[in-house]
């Protein structure tokens, strides 16, 4: 009998290690599909608003529906944008969430649905006729058009000095799947960081400004895009502040937020 229940208990063990161990599979192969969502809606969203012409839909083309409602269209899409954005960021909703899914695939769900909103708003978001500048030719278009690579290629290097891929949430399930026990995030003051605060919404700026043909559609997206960010680095550094106290304090003071030597 104590040989039968020691083949039992056995059996049980390691049926629970494959479970266990294709529950860790089924989260890291989550996490990967959810960067690629999010790198594709980041990528789509970067060609969208540019001036190449890339993809459907631009930004730039001509308005179909009235004003009023490609108005309320833009607004609102802009606003899930931000809500999402910076409401799954609050400490109080990853709480929330992490009480449905596991807590290694929080970043990963964050990036999947960030990734969802820029297609959205890509397929969905609605021209509106006229241009505050166009700029077909000339230094001047090139010095725009240069403006806006730089800005994004900003954007992502600054993204890799604070780690990419943890930001991405690779990471963490990568971790999780090979029993690796990652290390709490450090803060440190290296490259663009000495500077400026953050770079990354810099470059998000400089992107969604620079352009050769700022359309009035265009103007919509960036204006709000511009409100977003203040708007969700106000939160961001007060969460920064209570949970690194006197070190990020003292960083705000000496720092730039986004523009060096304007504090």
């Amino acid at each position: 009998m104590d040989s039968q229940k020691e083949t039992v208990f056995k059996k049980n063990a390691k049926a629970g290690m494959m479970e266990h161990k294709t529950d860790k599979w089924l989260i890291f192969l989550y996490g990967v599909f959810a960067y690629i969502v999010g790198l594709t809606g980041q990528i789509w969203f970067i060609l969208y608003i540019s001036d190449w012409n890339v993809v459907s839909n631009n930004v730039d083309m001509p308005q179909e529906i009235s004003l009023g409602m490609a108005l309320l269209i833009d607004i609102a899409l802009i606003l899930l944008f931000g809500l999402q954005h910076s409401g799954m960021a609050r400490r109080g909703f990853k709480r929330m969430v992490t009480r449905m899914i596991p807590k290694v695939s929080e970043r990963s769900t964050y990036v999947l649905l960030s990734g969802v909103v820029f297609i959205v708003m890509c397929l969905y978001y609605q021209p509106i006729d006229g241009y505050v500048w166009k700029v077909e030719n000339g230094w001047l278009k090139w010095l725009l058009e240069a403006g806006f690579v730089f800005g994004w290629g900003l954007s992502v290097y600054a993204s890799f000095i604070i780690n990419h891929f943890e930001l991405f949430g690779l990471e963490q399930v990568y971790f999780y799947l090979t029993g690796k026990e990652a290390k709490p995030i450090a803060f440190k003051e290296k490259q663009l960081y000495r500077y400026l605060r953050h770079p990354i919404q810099l470059g998000v700026l400089m992107g969604m400004w620079f352009t050769p043909a700022m359309s009035y559609g265009h103007l919509v997206l960036s204006i709000g895009f511009t409100v977003y960010i203040f708007i969700g680095l106000y939160f961001e550094e007060k969460d920064l502040v209570r949970e690194m106290g006197e070190v990020y304090a003292d960083y705000k003071k000496r720092v730039a937020m986004m523009f060096p030597f304007w504090k």
